[in-house]
């Protein structure tokens, strides 16, 4: 098919049998059900240390806002951990900045012990809003992971489907036409040291 829009979902999770891992390879089926490409981001595979502003291109980031900036949109996959997103998510999202999010639409999904991980979405939306990204209002959240997903696989079929129409409306949006510039998104000039 041509002119596929391709999707990057990044990994916001470590862990070996990763919840979100799996939950994220759901919704990249959701994107090729739709008519796109996927790509997971295993940050597990970039060398990413705590950024430094003094470094900002340090280790694997050069490749990572590559891959990034490249992507028609963009999926964030998150563990909640304390109430918010992951710190390894958080770093790699410290590396890009607006020529990798500016305009570009964003799905987010976020995995949970507990109950639903809505703040760590919440917490994710206020950064991409802050990248001038555009957000889905639709999100997914995998509560209870640990019996929502096992050996690999959603036990939960209506969930199951729920992740992969995230990833079908990432493509059905991703090319939505940007919103005008605005004030706010003018003095909005990131992090300055």
């Amino acid at each position: 098919m041509p002119n596929q829009p391709h999707i990057v979902a990044i990994c916001g999770s470590l862990r070996d049998e990763s919840a979100t891992r799996v939950a994220l390879s759901r919704a990249l089926s959701g994107v090729e059900e739709a008519g796109g490409t996927g790509e997971l981001l295993d940050l597990r595979e970039f060398d990413l240390p705590l950024y430094d502003a003094d470094d900002r291109l340090a280790g694997d980031a050069v490749e990572l806002k590559r891959r990034v900036r490249e992507a028609d949109a963009v999926i964030l996959g998150t563990p909640m951990y304390h109430g918010s997103y992951s710190s390894p998510l958080k770093t790699a999202l410290d590396y890009c900045g607006f020529d990798e999010f500016e305009q570009k639409t964003v799905g987010l999904l976020a995995v949970s012990g507990g109950r639903f991980p809505i703040t760590a979405m919440d917490h994710l939306r206020s950064v991409c809003r802050s990248l001038d990204a555009w957000v889905l209002p639709y999100e997914a959240a995998v509560p209870r992971a640990h019996s929502a997903v096992r050996n690999g696989k959603f036990t939960d079929d209506e969930l199951a489907e729920r992740v992969a129409t995230l990833g079908g409306q990432v493509v059905r949006y991703c090319k939505i036409e940007p919103c005008p510039a605005s004030f706010e998104s003018e003095e909005n000039i990131g992090a300055v040291d």
